[in-house]
């Protein structure tokens, strides 16, 4: 399995997964025709999309989803408030997500398979999801807009082998910056989203393991860091620290860009 983040910020988020024959686009944020192009760069043909899986509604997440879901044929799988929604209507095939529960997606050539497995977050989208991802004994993990470390949740990110973790903010950034009082409030609401202080906590939290055991954790990706109220040296900071903590600064860190592809993540 191999996760590439196509894009990730305010923006317009979306990762593409490989799993075998399985290709599924988690978000479609960017304009359609942006996601096009980048698709076309990291070599997807649109025929190759499987499934698209959207974690909540918000157009900076679910923008696309419709339009790409209809010229793919690709299959759109989100929860049942979200179906509705103008950015998802034009899909030919609606799958509904519980929330806490998981599906199965298959390739629509060969017989490979993908356990996708959500996981409820605070955010002011309801619901908000973070997703698991399971192929082949291999796990990883897509967890971002989640306004405030929650334990469960938390802990069901601890045992994946790749993660991709919200840092959206800097606190005093944000405090100190050019967003109204009211989106300032909002964005460091508890429904809003992780200050990179507290995108540390769920980290650690994350990353307490029973006694004996090792987190499997080997690459950490840094996603959603606001353009306006981060920096990426200021989250990689945060990241490190909590790492470290954890005895785990070998992981290798990465901060997803906005503007193109990053690499391809082998899970």
């Amino acid at each position: 399995m191999h996760l590439q983040m196509l894009a990730s910020g305010s923006g317009g988020n979306a990762v593409l997964v490989r799993a075998g024959e399985i290709a599924l686009l988690v978000d479609a944020g960017l304009p359609i025709d942006e996601l096009e192009q980048r698709l076309a760069a990291v070599r997807l043909p649109l025929q190759r999309l499987d499934a698209i899986a959207l974690t909540h509604g918000h157009l900076d997440h679910a923008r696309a989803a419709g339009l790409l879901a209809k010229k793919s044929g690709a299959r759109v799988y989100c929860s049942e408030s979200v179906m509705s929604n103008a950015s998802v209507r034009p899909a030919r095939a609606l799958f509904a997500l519980t929330v806490g529960g998981a599906v199965t997606i298959r390739a629509r050539r060969g017989r490979d398979e993908l356990v996708l497995r959500s996981i409820a977050l605070p955010h002011d989208a309801e619901p908000t999801l973070a997703f698991r991802l399971e192929h082949a004994g291999r796990r990883a993990a897509i967890c971002t807009d989640m306004g405030t470390p929650e334990r469960a949740a938390a802990e069901a990110l601890g045992d994946v082998e790749l993660l991709v973790l919200e840092f959206n903010h800097d606190a005093e950034l944000l405090a100190r910056g050019p967003y109204s009082d009211a989106l300032k409030r909002r964005v460091g609401g508890p429904r809003g989203h992780l200050s990179n202080a507290q995108a540390a906590e769920v980290l650690r939290l994350a990353l307490r393991v029973a006694p004996g055991r090792a987190p499997a954790l080997h690459t950490l990706v840094l996603a959603h860091l606001s353009a306006t109220n981060n920096r990426p040296e200021l989250a990689l900071a945060s990241a490190r620290a909590a790492l470290e903590e954890c005895g785990l600064a070998h992981v290798r860190t990465l901060v997803a860009e906005q503007d193109g592809p990053g690499p391809s993540l082998e899970v």
